[in-house]
């Protein structure tokens, strides 16, 4: 178990450069996918009721799906990576390529900013189109910061300090959801030498 851990945290403190190079944020490969470690956090943290669940598809698609519950001051289902290190600077945000149903997403991203010493988000919606692959920019400038419903303006998004990667249903529609990300690239900015 020691060594498996010592080689997930080894391949992590490759995944800046990785990202850097390649333009890949994440594209949901079996190793990338352990390595991130995804998981579910819904509204039951705070007593609601909603559902959601994730799928990694042998065809290296991500499925976030299941059913958002306004009940018991409920309203969210997330999935989110777990601790990871990304610097993802030099670049005027990202690019999302999803298949949606119509509802509008946000894509988080946790970096060391604090509230009140606990850890925040930045968020910035995106919409989908039912049925339909889109790819969809989201500017780094769109980003907000959050805690837990609580808007924090003055906080200011650091791209080159990822420490945490999500995404969000929080449209405050009841009923069933479903995303498919293909993948999640950097929108790269142009350098003086047109590269």
């Amino acid at each position: 178990m020691k060594r498996r851990s010592a080689l997930a945290a080894a391949l992590l403190a490759c995944l800046p450069a990785f990202a850097a190079q390649d333009r890949v944020v994440a594209e949901f490969t079996d190793e990338e996918s352990t390595l991130l470690g995804w998981r579910i956090v819904n509204d039951g943290v705070m007593g609601g009721l909603s559902q959601g669940r994730y799928e990694l598809g042998k065809d290296g698609i991500l499925r976030f799906s299941g059913t958002l519950s306004l009940e018991n001051n409920g309203g969210f289902s997330s999935l989110r990576t777990g601790d990871v290190k990304m610097d993802l600077s030099g670049a005027d945000g990202v690019i999302l390529r999803v298949k949606g149903d119509g509802r509008i997403y946000q894509i988080r991203f946790s970096t060391d900013a604090d509230y009140r010493g606990q850890e925040m988000s930045f968020q910035a919606a995106f919409p989908t189109t039912p049925g339909e692959w889109i790819e969809v920019k989201v500017p780094f400038s769109r980003f907000s910061g959050t805690w837990r419903g609580v808007e924090l303006p003055e906080k200011v998004f650091d791209p080159a300090k990822i420490r945490r990667l999500g995404l969000q249903l929080s449209d405050k529609k009841a009923g069933p959801f479903e995303l498919q990300v293909d993948w999640i690239r950097l929108d790269r900015r142009a350098t003086a030498t047109g590269s």
